[in-house]
């Protein structure tokens, strides 16, 4: 466990770098590669999904044996620690609190100055929803929805297969993540080709998003928060979300805080309607993007402290 700890920290300190040999940069590089072979749009839907399942199972066979070579290779060096400081050192690439947390912060800081224009086009970074004419609220909102959603995939996740299956499981799981992320629409180009992506994703964060839904009211609870509301808004509104995951995370941060995350956006012009979560008890505001974010940083704590205990007892 002192490895997840160690990852966690490394990431509190470094973040994210920005660098194209970034593991999910790679992974990225490689999903772009493998689809320019594989996508054709003359085939037929059936084909297309074949095809997209193929992509998918290309990638995890080749990030979960990279996984495995790179701490064989750490293991032979025989130097002192150096396997421990490999494993840290990857796992901590591929969970993000602390990205989350800059992107939130800097939006939030851009609100709280009433510079609207930089608001909106830093949440542009973070959604894919047209974000020229946001509100404070509506930039809240997309900020708050973003960080929510994302402690299951940035996070809980990544640290949840490490915990069972190592370094090459939560390389694994990045990958197939990635993988939703870039084909798992549902537009005239990915619908067939992206779908097993999309349905493998959301089997690898059912689990782990219903333990993020649960400890986030227990993280609601230690902040002195609404924890009633957020156990009774992730019963209530966590099944509304189009995801069969996203919304144990959302209903139960919009239930500690408050406030209605969901509503109206907009997609390239056209209007999207997305089912409401929580009740609009407060108004939308700057300070719910900090407290989405010390909820955030309490789950991924809470988390590593019930592993530590389960490696404790075990």
């Amino acid at each position: 466990m002192v490895t997840g700890w160690a990852a966690f920290l490394i990431d509190c300190l470094i973040g994210d770098p920005r660098s194209s040999i970034h593991p999910v940069c790679l992974m990225g590089n490689l999903i772009s590669l493998l689809e320019r072979f594989l996508y054709n749009e003359s085939d037929s839907d059936s084909v297309k999904r074949i095809k997209g399942t193929v992509l998918m199972l290309l990638m995890l066979v080749i990030c979960y044996s990279a996984a495995v070579y790179i701490q064989a290779a750490a293991a032979m060096t025989g130097i002192p620690y150096l396997s421990f400081a490999v494993n840290a050192f990857f796992l901590s690439m591929v969970i993000s609190p602390r990205s989350l947390a800059e992107a939130g912060r800097e939006i939030r800081e851009y609100l709280e100055n009433g510079d609207i224009d930089n608001a909106r086009f830093k949440v542009g970074w973070i959604v894919g929803r047209d974000t020229d004419k946001l509100s404070v609220g509506e930039c809240t909102r997309a900020t708050v929805e973003t960080i929510s959603e994302n402690i299951t995939d940035g996070i809980l996740s990544p640290l949840f297969y490490w915990a069972i299956g190592g370094l090459p499981l939560a390389i694994a799981y990045r990958a197939a993540n990635t993988m939703d992320s870039m084909i798992g629409y549902k537009n005239d180009k990915y619908l067939f080709f992206g779908r097993t992506a999309a349905l493998c994703d959301d089997v690898w964060n059912y689990i782990p998003a219903r333990i993020t839904g649960i400890l986030l009211v227990a993280a609601a609870w230690f902040w002195k928060y609404d924890y009633k509301n957020a156990w009774r808004m992730m019963l209530r509104d966590a099944d509304k979300h189009p995801s069969p995951n996203g919304g144990y995370a959302e209903a139960t941060v919009a239930g500690a805080l408050g406030i209605r995350l969901g509503g109206l956006n907009y997609y390239f012009g056209r209007p999207s309607f997305r089912a409401y979560m929580g009740e609009p008890l407060k108004e939308l505001g700057p300070i719910h993007i900090r407290q989405a974010t010390r909820l955030m940083y309490t789950v991924t704590v809470f988390f590593l402290l019930v592993l530590s205990l389960i490696d404790f007892l075990r």
